[in-house]
């Protein structure tokens, strides 16, 4: 009866972590989707993967997309360019509030009015169960508390949330 104990409790231990590290991929996997469609300027991908409570409170997906797609084409006739978008890495995963949760560490470096901005900035991820994959916000939004009450309300963490850090260079 022992040994049948431990045979269970090793499949209970080996199948949680396999099914962590899946999550972990998953978030790794769905933010550098977010992050090659930010470089590509492929704003309905970045949105699909967009916090939908975001998505309402700018008026909806559609509406969303006409500002950001705005917003940037106004930005590329001053000389905006997007060089980078990578994704660093992946903090460790936590259940909180009913929901899985991670921070995303990515890179930008874009330039516009002859500057070249570098940023290494954080997202929030929490897990989308009904549809399997990760949903993004930016994690410095979550300093805002009037907007945190919007998108998230209640929300609380227990994550190390990092400050953005960003650099400006004259070219």
């Amino acid at each position: 009866m022992n040994k049948l104990k431990k045979i269970l409790l090793l499949v209970l231990v080996v199948t949680s972590i396999n099914v962590f590290s899946q999550t972990k991929t998953e978030a790794l996997r769905d933010a550098e989707i977010t992050s090659k469609a930010t470089l590509n300027m492929d704003f309905e991908t970045v949105l699909n993967y967009t916090l939908p409570s975001v998505l309402d409170m700018m008026g909806g997906k559609d509406a969303a997309l006409n500002v950001i797609k705005a917003t940037f084409e106004g930005m590329k006739t001053q000389g905006f360019v997007f060089e980078k978008a990578d994704i660093n890495g992946v903090s460790e995963i936590v259940k909180e509030q009913g929901q899985f949760r991670c921070v995303i560490e990515g890179y930008n470096q874009m330039i516009m009015s002859g500057q070249r901005v570098s940023s290494k900035s954080y997202l929030l991820g929490i897990y989308n169960d009904a549809e399997n994959f990760w949903w993004f916000i930016e994690a410095k939004q979550l300093k805002n508390e009037a907007l945190v009450d919007k998108v998230l309300p209640n929300f609380e963490t227990k994550l190390d949330i990092p400050e953005d850090d960003v650099k400006v260079e004259k070219l």
